[in-house]
């Protein structure tokens, strides 16, 4: 029969732990409380067993989306609040979390929390499921020893940049499919269609117009050439991939999209937006103005707009405010500047950096709203260019052969 590992509270009430051997986890639980204790966690394996590779394999791969994360901040701010201990809330997050790799961080974290470990550095090694801005808030919190509040707060920031992102991926979902079918269609029609008609317009020694010389150019490039074709297109590929990993790549990169008409200030928007309540949330927990730009830095998520936040950082470490190095900076618009200038003054930053995400937020709504009303015209004349094309190709030489066949 499997083994397997439970942690479990017995008449004392004192937390146990120990292996037993049952034909699944539900009845390894009966045992348990027939044994008068209450189980807390069942695990398949013994003691000091290593996880299996399949088990270790599924936590490696395993995302934490947006809504698993917040409802992880949520389930904890919640037990915090309630009272219990910090390895308490940790046992049972482990115990309830249906995510395998949030699972994993917890028992790690509960051992690290054991030993002493505060829970903003044991949340520090998993920087690819918490982020910098996390991480910092927490240490923040537990400085001032509001952890549930700033908690709070966390919740508000990640599901807010949940909102926009999901938001701008929804815009860009239907174009980014209907471009991808357009290509498609063209090397479809390109390689199996042009052929049959290439044939007949041999056979029949007409002159060809210029559509469908080209088409037939094309066809020929793609039939004799495509190896050729295939290791150059997946070199630039290849090689733009790379360069973009590398940080002058990334911001290359990204001044491209911010200069795209339309798509480009939808970027600049949401990441003005991002900037404001993040940077608002972040002064109100405490944390400095030179870390916080810190934080910024690496959740901005533009390296174009980052490298400007390192120019900020500078002008601040001289002595200088906020407002005066914002308005050096490119992309930051005249409102920001202005904002963060008034609120500089009054001593009122907060509440000036909450107006401005709120004015970018309906922003980028708008902007998106604008992008999608855009992108259908522009979309309709791809689609109705790339049918003129072949209709064009294929149909005037049929015209062609039906004019010689009437003067036969």
């Amino acid at each position: 029969m499997p083994q397997f590992t439970y942690e479990a509270i017995n008449e004392s009430g004192n937390t146990i732990r120990g292996e037993l051997e049952a034909a699944d986890a539900e009845a390894a639980k009966s045992r348990l409380a027939g044994m008068g204790y209450i189980p807390v966690a069942v695990r398949r394996g013994g003691l000091g067993q290593e996880e299996g590779l399949l088990e270790r394999l599924e936590v490696a791969l395993t995302g934490v989306k947006p809504q698993e994360l917040i409802l992880f901040t949520k389930q904890f701010k919640t037990m915090l609040g309630a009272g219990l201990s910090m390895i308490e809330i940790l046992r049972v997050l482990e115990q309830q979390t249906e995510n395998p790799r949030l699972r994993k961080i917890c028992g790690r974290m509960s051992d690290e929390v054991k030993k002493g470990v505060s829970i903003s550095e044991a949340l520090a090694v998993d920087k690819g499921v918490f982020s910098p801005l996390y991480v910092s808030m927490v240490r923040a919190g537990e400085a001032a020893g509001a952890l549930p509040a700033v908690l709070e707060r966390l919740i508000s920031i990640i599901s807010h940049e949940h909102q926009v992102t999901s938001d701008i991926k929804s815009a860009l979902q239907y174009p980014i499919t209907v471009v991808i079918a357009l290509f498609g269609a063209f090397f479809f029609l390109l390689a199996y269609v042009v052929p049959v008609f290439a044939k007949i317009f041999a056979s029949a020694k007409v002159a060809l117009p210029l559509p469908t010389r080209v088409a037939l150019f094309l066809n020929h490039l793609l039939v004799s050439y495509w190896p050729a074709l295939l290791v150059c297109v997946t070199g630039v590929i290849a090689g733009v991939y790379f360069y973009c990993r590398t940080e002058q790549g990334r911001v290359v990169r990204d001044r491209f999209f911010l200069a795209i008409p339309i798509v480009g200030v939808l970027f600049q928007k949401a990441a003005m937006s991002r900037f404001a309540s993040i940077f608002a949330i972040l002064q109100a927990s405490g944390v400095p103005v030179l870390t916080t730009i810190d934080i910024l830095v690496g959740t901005i998520g533009n390296a174009a707009i980052a490298k400007e936040f390192r120019r900020i950082q500078e002008l601040i470490r001289s002595g200088q405010g906020l407002a005066g190095p914002l308005e050096r900076a490119r992309y930051f618009t005249p409102m920001v500047v202005t904002m963060v200038a008034v609120g500089e003054e009054s001593g009122n930053l907060d509440e000036m950096l909450r107006a401005i995400s709120e004015h970018y937020d309906a922003e980028v709504a708008y902007a998106v709203k604008r992008l999608s009303d855009a992108l259908g015209p522009v979309l309709i004349v791809g689609l109705a260019g790339v049918v003129g094309f072949f209709a064009l190709s294929i149909f005037l030489p049929m015209w062609d052969l039906t004019q010689v066949a009437l003067h036969r």
